[in-house]
């Protein structure tokens, strides 16, 4: 819980500069509503709870119900608790005190959800109407608006829906070494995972099987109840399925021989996620095709994570890993031309439509991709960024280069007059029912470049020597 301390500590000290910036008072309180628990449709099946994540990254607050207040002029942080009935202690458990709470979650004071209005007039050193700082704003990522704390008697307090959002989503942008330590061992616990999954995938099981072993690693022996995302265990033609495993495609087919398996899995432990993706052939040895594609979205990632340092744009990193998958394509006569011509044609978005990564945190797409004034490029490929940003220490984002054989992409692409002079038809007929590669890991931007947090096997002969039996890492 001394990470979330921390958190509310780094949120005071940028909100108190902006608000001294701006000439505005040292006053107010910042002030979130958790998340609430939800029933199943109109039944009284109730899904396992999840917090919400702006609320996790200052409380870390596990159970449903609550709201938190930091008090800009003082610091103090106040938890308000539900008022639980007294039939919650025979069928959910202990009615914790509110000391119980305080001490647990290292605040200041709590309270009940009832008091709310009460407490904050008590605490407030203003003698008109305490102002309430709410979390308002655009998620980028999802297009949805995150939502600003109700309760009764609301109007007994003056709003601001503007100042806190982008602040504090700038908070959770670049991590501490809490919260790095968090994502490491979630990487930990699911390279393992993904490991596990590839000494035991066998021609004739089904793709969930081997999403039920990722799932069972990742709980049994590192404790991650959630998931950071829904699996994709992709095999064959549905591993060109870009989110493959919702569900009108749970991951059911059976795995063939020759097939191509990319499995996109990650666990989340105390809130905090990864995101992996691993790619190998289902029999455990590459073919010539398979060994070709596999290494030029291999380099494409490894370019990638070399050049990445504070101040590199990350608009250039897609494109690098664009071009290190064509000239690849290219060498390999499955494309033709020249490659600088392919770039302008935007013929990399026909291979990897998806942009290179995204910010990971407490959501597997984590907020502050675009800042106030950025705006999303409009062309094939680009546009699918996650962020347009310079890289800065302290952030972590996801590298994830991959290369498919989309029909709904290639077949516009092959008539287009301006793209249709690159392909060798003969070449791109072979892998029809390929599928695609992709090989994701979770980097953390240092001071002088990069460090790559996830473990597992990546080059060919790694990957071939583990599906055998051989030990992870190699001796």
């Amino acid at each position: 819980m001394e990470l979330h301390a921390k958190n509310r500590e780094k949120l005071l000290k940028s909100l108190r500069r902006h608000l001294t910036e701006t000439s505005r008072p040292l006053h107010g309180f910042v002030f979130l509503q958790g998340g609430e628990e939800k029933t199943r449709y109109c039944t009284d099946h109730i899904e396992l709870f999840r917090q919400e994540s702006y609320f996790a990254y200052l409380f870390g607050v596990k159970e449903p119900g609550f709201y938190g207040a930091i008090d800009i002029a003082t610091g103090k942080s106040i938890l308000f608790a539900p008022r639980l009935p007294a039939d919650y202690a025979v069928w959910l458990g202990e009615i914790k005190p509110l000391s119980c709470f305080q001490q647990q979650y290292m605040v200041s004071m709590v309270y009940y959800t009832d008091e709310i209005v009460g407490v904050l007039h008590e605490l407030s050193n203003v003698s008109e109407k305490p102002l309430l700082f709410l979390l308002h704003g655009l998620n980028t990522d999802s297009n949805n608006f995150s939502k600003p704390a109700e309760f009764q008697g609301i109007e007994k307090f003056e709003k601001d829906l503007t100042t806190l959002h982008p602040i504090l989503t700038e908070c959770r942008v670049l991590k501490s070494d809490m919260e790095l330590a968090l994502i490491q061992f979630a990487n930990d616990i699911s390279s393992e995972a993904h490991v596990e999954v590839m000494r035991k995938t066998r021609v004739g099981m089904e793709e969930y099987q081997l999403e039920s072993i990722f799932l069972h690693h990742t709980y049994m022996y590192g404790g991650c109840r959630h998931c950071s995302y829904t699996c994709i265990c992709a095999t064959g033609e549905n591993s060109a399925v870009l989110h493959y495993g919702h569900a009108a495609a749970p991951n059911d087919k059976t795995l063939q021989n020759g097939d191509m398996a990319l499995f996109d899995m990650g666990a989340e432990y105390h809130f905090y996620g990864s995101d992996i993706t691993c790619s190998f052939p289902v029999n455990g040895k590459f073919t010539s095709d398979q060994s070709l594609i596999y290494n030029a979205v291999l380099d494409a990632h490894n370019a990638v994570i070399s050049a990445m340092k504070p101040g590199v744009s990350w608009v250039d990193m897609h494109k690098l890993a664009e071009k290190v998958i064509l000239e690849s394509l290219k060498n390999g006569c499955i494309i033709v031309g020249n490659v600088d011509d392919m770039m302008i044609e935007r013929l990399g978005a026909v291979f990897m439509p998806h942009g290179l990564g995204h910010f990971l945190g407490i959501d597997t797409h984590d907020p502050g991709g675009y800042l106030k004034g950025l705006e999303k490029l409009k062309v094939p490929g680009l546009k699918a960024l996650r962020t347009i940003r310079e890289l800065q220490e302290g952030m972590v984002i996801t590298v994830e280069p991959g290369c498919y054989f989309i029909d709904a992409l290639l077949a516009p692409a092959m008539e287009s007059s301006n793209t249709a002079k690159f392909f060798d038809r003969e070449a791109i007929s072979r892998f029809k029912g390929f599928g695609g590669v992709r090989i994701e890991s979770d980097v953390h931007v240092t001071a002088g470049g990069c460090h790559n947090m996830t473990k597992c096997p990546r080059q060919i002969s790694e990957i071939e020597a583990v599906m055998a039996g051989s030990p992870w890492p190699l001796n």
